[in-house]
């Protein structure tokens, strides 16, 4: 029954190549996000790059703009612009999905050329059983890797870390550097010249 596998080797071939590419897709983005919600555990000291360029992009903007009024739209914004390669992880989650569909496709196809030669449906039937265990095994894997769940988990991960850590320590390293600046700049205290008194040349 599953000869015609063999006989139709481009379209079992295009069947299986698609499968394979939307759930590699997605067991990378699940991979990508549960790396990052690991880091937000200890956000101080991350190795992660695009955790790393959050922070300073926060404390850039709270800097220059004396405080961030609305955090979680920096977040969800941060999240936005989360890529791989020239793709944002939202577009590759999309194109996973594209990816089956075309699977799918390709099996319709299959069918489609089995009838149109004459095939009997037991000769047929074995891309029918290919399409629906191809679906069966994408949303099982999309449901268990749960990726949307992911984000939001690491949305309120970066949300609490940048509310309840980064902001009041970057007031206090203001505070710090403005002490340390103003004590500089005082007459007879740690080498501070008095601007009152200007040297004579005679």
């Amino acid at each position: 029954m599953f000869t015609i596998f063999k006989e139709e080797k481009v379209i079992t071939t295009g069947i299986l190549v698609f499968l394979g590419l939307s759930i590699l897709v997605r067991l990378l983005l699940a991979g990508f996000y549960h790396t990052m919600i690991k880091e937000t555990d200890n956000m101080a000291t991350t190795n992660n790059r695009l955790l790393k360029q959050c922070k300073v992009k926060f404390a850039n903007c709270y800097q220059l703009n004396g405080g961030v009024s609305n955090i979680p739209v920096f977040v969800d914004k941060f999240l936005n612009r989360l890529a791989f390669g020239h793709l944002s992880f939202d577009a590759w989650y999309h194109l996973s999905g594209q990816c089956m569909l075309f699977s799918i496709v390709f099996a319709g196809v299959g069918i489609c050329k089995g009838i149109m030669d004459g095939r009997m449906l037991g000769e047929i039937l074995p891309f029918y059983i290919v399409s629906f265990l191809g679906m069966y095994l994408y949303f099982s894997l999309s449901a268990m890797m749960d990726i949307k769940g992911k984000r939001m988990v690491l949305k309120t991960n970066l949300i609490d870390y940048l509310e309840n850590h980064l902001s009041g320590r970057i007031s206090v390293t203001e505070q710090d550097y403005e002490r340390l600046y103003i004590e500089r700049n005082i007459p007879g205290k740690h080498g501070g010249r008095n601007p009152g008194k200007r040297k004579r040349y005679d």
